[in-house]
């Protein structure tokens, strides 16, 4: 960080300049190296998991909270999706959505959380991770809101790298959650239109199928 700044009539919010981090984001640029690139994304949540203080910030928009406070009309997004025919199988993305609902909820200490890790906001080069950006929604709580990168920004193939890397090991509780979390965001951002800083909705609808089968 270079400098930094509060809120005034000018901008309405904190505000920070930062050193410029050289790389292309991934959904302009996806990962082509997945072996690597899991390892590398299991090495940078791992560093930034750690117990936050207790005067930390919340997440917005229930970020590092229950699913369900971040996701108010599941229901009503999946069969908007279903009916663009961007979900193939609507019937097991809603199964991973109520077992992640029903998973026991985080009982550890708040953990630093970036809060929204999807394609526009990590950077690739030669194939692989080597950035992380936006980390205006820097929050705390459960680790399983940005565990779902692991399938919303890895290829087929390399979810289960990326666990075997990440320490400490997940329990199966967060791995449920991290999943709802997963198919979640993909719900969000495959309202976002293609062009807009995300993937277009079917892409996005493939990883929330492929979070199911994990």
């Amino acid at each position: 960080m270079t400098s930094s700044g509060e809120s005034s009539a000018l901008f309405p919010r904190p505000w920070i300049v930062t050193t410029w981090v050289p790389g292309e984001p991934a959904d302009r640029a996806p990962v082509t190296r997945a072996a690597q690139a899991a390892d590398v994304l299991a090495a940078f949540l791992t560093a930034l998991h750690r117990p936050a203080p207790a005067e930390a910030p919340a997440g917005r928009f229930g970020r590092g909270g229950p699913l369900a406070g971040c996701f108010e009309g599941f229901a009503d997004q999946l069969a908007a999706a279903t009916e663009l025919g961007l979900i193939p199988d609507p019937d097991a993305v809603r199964a991973v959505w109520d077992d992640a609902a029903a998973a026991p909820g985080w009982a550890g200490p708040a953990l630093w959380l970036h809060g929204d890790l999807h394609p526009a906001n990590v950077l690739t080069a030669g194939g692989t991770f080597c950035g992380v950006v936006d980390f205006g929604d820097l929050c705390t709580g459960d680790p399983a809101c940005d565990l779902a990168a692991a399938w919303i920004l890895l290829p087929d193939g390399a979810v289960d790298r990326f666990h075997d890397a990440y320490q400490p090991a997940s329990d199966v509780a967060t791995l449920r959650r991290a999943r709802g979390w997963a198919v979640g965001r993909a719900q969000q951002l495959g309202r976002v239109p293609a062009g807009q800083g995300v993937d277009d909705g079917g892409a996005v609808a493939m990883r929330a199928d492929h979070a199911r089968t994990a």
